[in-house]
């Protein structure tokens, strides 16, 4: 079952994928393409990664991990000619029958970690190293598809890098066992009746990154370095014809800087009434503001109406939220602190989330509004209980030395797929 209808209700199963030999196979030369700021150390990232999925594990959380449920959609020739089919193209010839031929496991292997040449083939370049190119952002589940409700909304990824994460998604969510009856409410690669597919600089690009699930009527989604206008217009034009679905869509035109990379990386809800933010985007006297449209899904002819500020449109449709600096008051700190997810945090039940332990200035601006900070060795270790039904408000720290390089924070690294209202 899959059901998302808020950033923060309790969590009950996730998605994550543990960062695996894919990200020991990239080089310097992949950074820019693959949207990396530094190489990872595979044992440091996957050491706190685990640490991560063990404080979500301890606290009743479901983890579902990507690749197991990859591998399983993979024993299905269904499946998997599907698959190869769309990516043939992509391949070079002599690896054709060698992906066919493999069975699940080594095919997702291959789909996942890559196909390297020979050890004495020497490169710099991704191309001259590897046949198949491996996947080191698929640790960040929430990027591949959006679950909004009980459907699912598939990605279209702005760069080429990410193409193949989203056509795994798609598998996956197509013909897994427990998956496979789920809705979709919109492919934006697919072609629309009256309407050619566009590509190039026209395709639509949607990452989930920016789409932001706040009430079963009200959905949020940023125009970014990710998400372009296209991708947006297509999401109002298919949600515009959709019976039950949301009421509302908001807008969040951002500004084109690498380190807004994503809606998600200034704003997260954190409980019902309070929210982190970035405050040089997000609040309407920060620096930066970002526009914000409004979208009335059920109007006759559905357009995006400029209405002011993030918070100023959200409380006009009943959610009053709080906001919270990341970083504090300090320009410098929310500045270093939002460029290392300090505004990036999962909301694991409503007042109770998780944040990377280095954005410090963050952590104190949360206990001054009343959140108890909570390290992760404490729940690990059993120095510290927490029941996500009744806790108050609380912060959890998790180790962040290796995996903040990779420029994603708790909220980019899962993926729900149910929380209670």
């Amino acid at each position: 079952m899959i059901r998302v209808e808020s950033e923060v209700g309790r969590l009950r199963r996730v998605l994550v994928h543990e960062p695996g030999p894919e990200v020991d196979r990239m080089v310097p030369a992949m950074m820019e393409e693959l949207l990396f700021d530094d190489i990872l150390h595979g044992d440091g990232v996957r050491h706190e990664h685990a640490r991560f999925r063990r404080v979500l594990q301890l606290l009743g959380v479901e983890v579902i991990e990507a690749r197991n449920l990859l591998e399983q959609t993979l024993e299905q020739q269904e499946a998997r000619t599907w698959l190869l089919d769309l990516i043939v193209d992509a391949v070079p010839i002599n690896l054709h029958d060698p992906l066919r031929a493999a069975d699940a496991p080594t095919l997702t292997q291959y789909l996942v970690e890559g196909v390297r040449f020979e050890p004495d083939h020497k490169g710099i370049e991704a191309h001259e190293l590897y046949e198949l190119p491996p996947l080191p952002n698929w640790c960040f589940q929430r990027d591949p598809q959006i679950v909004i409700g009980s459907d699912v909304l598939f990605s279209s990824m702005a760069t080429p890098a990410r193409y193949r994460e989203a056509l795994l998604s798609r598998t996956i969510f197509r013909f897994h066992p427990e998956l496979r009856s789920t809705k979709v409410m919109l492919d934006p690669l697919a072609p629309e009746a009256g309407r050619p597919l566009l590509l190039g600089l026209h395709r639509p690009r949607i990452e989930g990154g920016d789409l932001l699930v706040l009430s079963k009527d009200l959905l949020a989604i940023g125009e970014s370095e990710r998400t372009n206008a296209v991708g947006i217009h297509r999401c109002i034009r298919e949600l515009a014809r959709r019976e039950g679905g949301p009421r509302y869509l908001l807008i969040a035109k951002l500004p084109r800087r690498r380190a807004y990379m994503h809606l998600d990386t200034l704003f997260t809800p954190v409980d019902h009434d309070a929210c982190l933010v970035y405050a040089p985007v997000i609040l309407r006297e920060g620096i930066e503001s970002a526009q914000v449209y409004e979208c009335d899904l059920h109007a006759s002819r559905p357009r995006p109406a400029l209405k002011g500020d993030l918070l100023a449109v959200l409380r006009k449709h009943g959610l009053d939220l709080e906001p919270i600096s990341c970083g504090g008051a300090d320009y410098v700190a929310q500045q270093r602190e939002q460029w290392t997810d300090g505004a990036n945090c999962l909301a694991l039940a409503p007042g109770i989330i998780a944040l990377y332990d280095r954005n410090l200035r963050t952590a104190e601006e949360l206990a001054r509004r009343g959140f108890e900070i909570v390290r992760a060795k404490e729940i690990l270790l059993g120095g510290k209980e927490l029941d996500l039904g009744s806790a108050g408000r609380t912060c959890i720290l998790l180790p962040s030395h290796e995996i903040s390089r990779a420029r994603g924070g708790p909220h980019c690294l899962t993926h729900p797929l149910l929380r209670d209202v």
